[in-house]
């Protein structure tokens, strides 16, 4: 199938800035292959066993999804195409961003259609994800991740790949599991705990997402992050990012010397944010996206 890649105001999408707009969209169950600009991914489906798909760029302002396996019926590829535009991030309007954007010469290429940050299926895959990178090496992370997806995701039509797994997957898996195979550490025990809260339905991640600020403010947003185990500050801002709430900024062991380096010398926290203090609810993401506009090669 091809999906319009056009932001709910008529912005235009960059999908490869898109795909790789931040590091955790390509661990597993996601592939990304760099020189051929393809992302694979296996995503859950209800009441079916879970899809691999395959998402690039096709003619002019189009994303071509193809679904391996044999032909999914017209309700799968109906849920398909919604998470592909949820995983997207197609129905967030960044025309406020690009406006400001616009009249500042260090972040005006950004309206070209940066700025969509790659989203899991759900919250909860991205809230586990983000635990995994804290207080590690990146090759850490792969490996919890990874060792997660295989042991206990679902494998996809046709054994393609394997999903994330579910937070009744999660849950069921004993203490054990966490210590000897992911070798999660400390973390383990938050991620149990984690799971069997969603599982148990005492805790619904996923209203986080599509709750509009007005009825839940980024305030709130972020009690609701921090009182999770094992999400601190740098965590919560960066789901939020995920949830597109951007008006906070991540600043930590990676962005703090990406700025100095980009900037010419330290700058203190404050001063950050003042910099970016004229994006408003926007800060946060422009802030992102000034630090990693050389992760895609300008022609």
């Amino acid at each position: 199938m091809e999906i319009a890649l056009r932001g709910p105001a008529g912005e235009p999408v960059d999908l490869w800035r898109t795909l790789v707009s931040h590091g955790v969209a390509s661990l597993p169950p996601s592939q990304l292959d760099e020189e051929a600009r393809v992302l694979t991914v296996t995503v859950p489906v209800s009441r079916a066993k879970p899809r691999t798909l395959r998402i690039r760029e096709a003619r002019a302002g189009k994303v071509r999804v193809d679904v391996l396996g044999p032909a999914p019926s017209q309700r799968v590829l109906r849920e398909i195409r919604d998470v592909v535009s949820q995983m997207l991030n197609l129905e967030e309007d960044l025309s406020p961003l690009y406006a400001a954007a616009a009249a500042d010469p260090e972040l005006s290429w950004v309206t070209e259609g940066a700025g969509r940050m790659l989203r899991s299926p759900t919250v909860f895959e991205d809230v586990v994800k983000t635990i995994c990178t804290t207080n590690c090496a990146w090759s850490a992370t792969v490996r919890m991740v990874g060792a997660l997806v295989a042991e206990l995701g679902e494998e996809s039509v046709g054994g393609f790949g394997r999903a994330f797994p579910t937070p009744a997957a999660m849950a069921s898996a004993p203490q054990s599991f966490y210590r000897d195979v992911v070798r999660a550490g400390y973390r383990g025990p938050y991620l149990r705990t984690l799971a069997a809260d969603v599982a148990a339905g005492s805790l619904d991640l996923e209203l986080l997402r599509v709750t509009p600020t007005h009825e839940l403010p980024d305030d709130e947003v972020a009690e609701a992050l921090l009182a999770l185990p094992g999400v601190g500050p740098y965590a919560a801002a960066h789901v939020m990012m995920l949830l597109g709430r951007h008006s906070r900024l991540i600043l930590d062991s990676w962005t703090r010397p990406k700025y100095a380096g980009l900037n010419g010398r330290k700058a203190a926290d404050r001063q950050i944010e003042r910099r970016f203090k004229r994006y408003g609810d926007y800060a946060g993401l422009a802030f992102w996206l000034f630090l990693t506009r050389d992760w895609v090669k300008e022609s």
